[in-house]
């Protein structure tokens, strides 16, 4: 018993590290599409003027 909870806490928390790392990335791929639209705009205005 006094092994298995220091285990399962190391178990818990790998696991919610991972899942921060996937949030991260996700937000990053997100932000850097938005990046990639704002400077497509950004070129489209500055060609028309």
């Amino acid at each position: 018993m006094h092994r298995t909870l220091p285990r399962a806490a190391l178990t818990l928390l790998v696991l919610l590290s991972l899942a921060a790392c996937d949030t991260v990335a996700g937000a990053g791929k997100d932000l850097q599409k938005a990046g990639s639209a704002i400077t497509t705009e950004a070129n489209k205005t500055a060609q028309k003027m």
